[in-house]
């Protein structure tokens, strides 16, 4: 599809959102059993009244790309880890750029399909290096030497960022900086980005209000429910939340929440599509001796079940336990990979255990070790992709969504793997 058809079918497709209706996209509402991509061919762009969601691989960090109905944009996370060793994976497409300029080439190919320049809303989970970006070496600094350009802030130089939302804005210092440089490094940039008059945000845990549509309104419902974050929790009715972890007062030093434990969640609704999404929320809470240091399990029992979940933490042994994986029983995982030890053995034993919920699920990874091929093959020739971006596309009506993979080496997007039309 040209780019004068991708513009006219975008105009068309946003008439009908803001007249209330369905877009008009030629085909659109058949585009699952009409093969909308196909194999070997290059990703179909987004058309208006649709959802995608992109998990891109890196090789350094977690960075997802979510383009709504209208076209409204959230990257969540934008991470570029800055220790490299033997169980680093490669970088994606290669290491000739900085993973941040990767993700920002990346976001600016999808805006170009939307028809808007800018990125509307960046949403940090937490800050560790490879979700806000590491500060190395080789990173240089930005031309007011202010920050470092890494991550995030190499995403800003190259795209337009609108708002960005964290959960400690604009008090950054807990918990502790468990990586004080690269967590320095962000908060720096986000003062910056302060005194140049753009907009931060802290992460309102609880509302359904704060991320939204910002285009055009869509006859589909959409939202984007805060569920939780720094131990906070929505409790499911209204706004209200209530607090998982203690008094920071009265724990012990060596008790203290770590960075991980206090990472945002949220469900993100179109239709009857659900996602969940949770940064590195783990529920291991220090082998189960300080059990009210696991915020993921009531995230995911206020969640409820979805259509398609991130798995939290990379799917190490200390992300989703068993009453997690039962609370959200979603269709499709996808774990976001970018070392050795990802995904564990343990949790995709855990994420296959159909004890846990009946029914099918499918499991993917934007890469995988050979090493864990090795240890654990048994489980990892079970999982619907082990490279590359992985995209999940709804349909127009948030009925149907399919699940395609591409290429990661190279920036011609270009599909190598699809998942039958699965329904919400």
């Amino acid at each position: 599809m040209g780019r004068g058809a991708t513009r006219r079918g975008l105009l068309a497709g946003l008439a009908g959102l803001a007249a209330g209706g369905p877009a008009t996209t030629p085909g659109s509402r058949a585009w699952a059993s009409a093969g909308r991509d196909r194999v070997g061919a290059r990703l179909d762009p987004w058309r208006p009244g649709t959802l995608d969601i992109h998990h891109l691989s890196t090789g350094r960090g977690d960075a997802t790309l979510v383009v709504g109905p209208d076209g409204t944009t959230l990257l969540i996370d934008a991470g570029a880890a800055s220790r490299i060793d033997a169980s680093t994976l490669p970088a994606r497409p290669d290491a000739s750029r900085r993973a941040g300029e990767w993700i920002g080439r990346y976001v600016l190919r999808r805006l170009e399909e939307t028809g808007h320049s800018s990125l509307d809303t960046a949403l940090i989970t937490h800050l560790h290096p490879d979700h806000t970006g590491g500060v190395a070496e080789h990173s240089p600094l930005e031309p007011g030497g202010r920050y470092h350009l890494t991550g995030l802030s190499d995403v800003a130089r190259q795209v337009p960022i609108e708002r960005i939302i964290d959960p400690d804005f604009p008090d950054y210092g807990y918990p502790r900086f468990e990586d004080a440089v690269s967590a320095g490094n962000y908060v720096a940039f986000v003062r910056a980005r302060l005194a140049d008059g753009h907009r931060v945000e802290r992460f309102a845990v609880g509302r359904a209000d704060q991320i939204t549509l910002v285009h055009a309104r869509s006859a589909v419902p959409f939202e984007v429910r805060n569920l939780a974050a720094r131990g906070r929790v929505w409790t499911g009715q209204g706004d209200a939340v209530r607090s998982v972890f203690p008094n920071r007062a009265d724990l012990a030093n060596s008790d203290q929440p770590d960075e991980n434990a206090g990472s945002l969640a949220i469900r993100l609704s179109f239709g009857s599509f659900r996602y969940f999404a949770a940064g590195d929320l783990t529920a291991w809470a220090r082998a189960g001796a300080r059990p009210w240091m696991d915020a993921l399990t009531p995230a995911a029992e206020a969640c409820g079940r979805v259509s398609v979940a991130v798995v939290p933490h990379h799917g190490l042994f200390d992300g989703p336990q068993g009453p997690a994986i039962g609370a959200l029983a979603a269709r499709a995982w996808i774990i976001s990979a970018w070392h050795a030890s990802h995904p564990s053995p343990s949790t995709l034993e855990r994420l296959l255990e159909e004890r846990l919920y009946p029914g099918a699920r499918d499991i993917y990874a934007t890469d995988l070790s050979p090493a864990m091929d090795l240890i654990a093959g048994r489980l990892t020739r079970r999982l619907a992709s082990r490279a590359g971006h992985v995209i999940v596309r709804v349909d127009q009506d948030g009925q149907a969504f399919q699940v395609v993979t591409t290429a990661a080496t190279d920036e011609e997007d270009l599909v190598v793997s699809l998942s039958s039309s699965v329904n919400s």
